[in-house]
């Protein structure tokens, strides 16, 4: 297939070459695994690592789907506080849960820096930054928490949030030393080189169209043959299909939308000076940060609206202008929206579908970390490590509530929010 327009900054600015190879079918591994994004191809690395046979089967290119189309965010923790996931998931799941995705910043810096992959690693730490007081009180809690872990948070006040950050708008920001920032494309491609040389196949542009379980076995039928493996995880996320009916309804589907500007040079280098990057405490969240060219990607959730002089593009202009107001005109050159997989409890998944089928899912805009460590683990479940071990217990799939509703409530929001802040 011919390589489709670029789907993000990312896929044009990454320093780590993409990747195709062509399927020709029949084969037999121990391992398959459907999704060449950030869950796939750690599990396909570590697979290798470990000596087990595997490939991994992309319906488009590598990082095709959120992978290639995030922030670049490198967050430590999730969406919810200490104290919230310990209530939802008892004290020694939600501290084991806590402890993994904590260090998870550690475990893929150390992947970028053992494979050399070369995606811009910044680790300066992120920074939450509070829209409003009461989002401030919130940060104070969840530095409180932190703290008691024994994590590296910073609070910080008004003040210091506008030295930090360039802009006096914020109320105040929690500063995250685990955490930064890379390059997302850069990064997925690195891991599939890594896997590559590490033993494992990654073919493109092959979408599987069945599965079906005989024999003990599982069967994968592409357009171009089939594959023949006794393990399958499905690696897709919030690009999951129709492949194993009811998955996608599990969670509800938002989208997050991104503009990046031209170089900006000089002119941007008060901008979050320090290389972090940024979201806020918002229910429509937005987020910040500056690439290694000196680009300002602006975000936020929702789609992307109108073309070169649309909707979305005079949203970031204002915002951009409420925010630096010395900054002047600026123009975008890239803009893309992305899919992100929210649950109703912010909290992801590891389904066992069926016997030797597993899938992790439910990121909730925390891919990069989340991503890279389910992969991992996905490995210690097929090689027959207890499922004790695993960052959650194996679940069955179930309908999200009321995720056609939330879907359609998120819609409504984001647009409504980019025609308020667009005039």
């Amino acid at each position: 297939m011919a390589r489709q327009d670029p789907i993000s900054l990312w896929d044009v600015s990454a320093a780590e070459p993409d990747h195709t190879q062509d399927f020709d079918g029949h084969q037999t591994v121990e391992l398959a695994v459907v999704g060449g994004g950030y869950t796939g191809l750690s599990t396909a690395l570590h697979a290798a690592e470990a000596g087990i046979d595997c490939l991994v089967l992309e319906a488009a290119q590598i990082g095709f789907g959120g992978s290639g189309r995030n922030v670049g965010l490198v967050n430590a923790g999730m969406w919810l506080p200490p104290d919230k996931v310990r209530r939802k998931l008892g004290e020694r799941r939600g501290n084991g849960l806590l402890r993994l995705l904590g260090d998870a910043p550690d475990t893929v810096f150390s992947l970028i820096e053992r494979h050399q992959i070369r995606c811009e690693p910044v680790r300066n730490g992120t920074i939450h930054a509070a829209h409003s007081p009461a989002g401030f009180h919130e940060l104070e809690r969840r530095a409180e928490q932190w703290r008691d872990l024994g994590a590296p948070v910073e609070l910080l006040s008004k003040a210091e949030a506008a030295e930090r950050i360039g802009s006096g708008a914020f109320h105040g920001g929690l500063l995250d030393h685990r955490a930064g920032t890379i390059n997302p494309m850069g990064y997925a491609r690195g891991l599939a080189r890594a896997a590559r040389s590490a033993g494992a196949r990654i073919y493109t542009d092959v979408r599987v169209e069945e599965l079906d379980r005989k024999d003990g076995r599982w069967m994968l039928r592409t357009e171009r043959g089939p594959v023949t493996a006794n393990h399958v995880v499905l690696a897709t996320n919030a690009y999951t299909d129709g492949l194993w009916p009811g998955l996608k309804r599990t969670f509800t589907m938002i989208r997050f939308l991104q503009l990046a500007s031209e170089p900006l040079g000089e002119r941007a280098t008060r901008i979050l000076p320090g290389g972090q990057g940024l979201w806020d405490t918002g229910a429509i969240m937005f987020s910040l940060r500056r690439d290694a060219r000196g680009r300002i990607a602006i975000g936020s959730m929702g789609s992307l609206i109108g073309g070169r002089t649309g909707l979305s593009r005079r949203w970031a202009g204002r915002m951009l202008h409420r925010l630096f107001p010395d900054l002047g005109a600026v123009r975008f050159e890239h803009a893309w929206h992305g899919r992100i997989a929210l649950t109703h409890d912010h909290l992801p998944r590891i389904h066992r579908l069926a016997e030797g089928l597993y899938t992790p899912i439910g990121y909730n805009g925390r891919g990069i970390t989340t991503a890279t460590v389910f992969g991992r683990a996905m490995v210690d479940l097929v090689r027959g490590e207890p499922e004790e071990r695993l960052p959650l217990p194996l679940s069955a799939p179930a309908p999200a509530p009321n995720r056609q509703i939330m879907g359609a409530v998120y819609r409504i929001a984001s647009t409504a929010n980019q025609i308020v802040r667009g005039i």
